[in-house]
């Protein structure tokens, strides 16, 4: 098995509705994706998937995540965008858009910061 990891960032504002303390404000984050991606086969060039093609999958969706009050984004109007949500929301988006591809996802890992991170996977 091959696992491919690709990283991308995003900034972006959000409030966790129904939390008790300072996360219930407005207020924003830096946050970091990796991705992990797994293949069983190499094509005849020895290369599972090439990496500016997740690179390109994975900006997708963080350009729709950066700058945005994620709070109002149709993925978050009936859940709180909090980082483990986040995470499955990305997972979600790039399995979807590696249907027809060689590898799919394996997990994504978002932090909100340097020491705050979610893992997100089916297993």
């Amino acid at each position: 098995m091959y696992k491919l990891s690709v990283t991308d960032s995003f900034s972006a504002a959000h409030r966790l509705c129904g939390y008790e303390g300072a996360c219930s404000n407005l207020h924003g984050h830096n946050w970091t994706v990796r991705v992990v991606l797994q293949a069983e086969k190499l094509d005849k060039i020895g290369m599972a998937m090439d990496f500016g093609r997740i690179k390109a999958l994975l900006k997708e969706i963080t350009d729709e995540l950066d700058h945005a009050y994620l709070n109002e984004l149709t993925a978050f109007t009936e859940q709180n965008p909090t980082s483990e949500n986040l995470a499955r929301h990305i997972y979600e988006r790039l399995a979807d858009s590696l249907a027809s591809e060689p590898a799919q996802v394996a997990e994504v890992e978002i932090c909100e910061s340097e020491r705050s991170c979610v893992t997100y996977s089916h297993a």
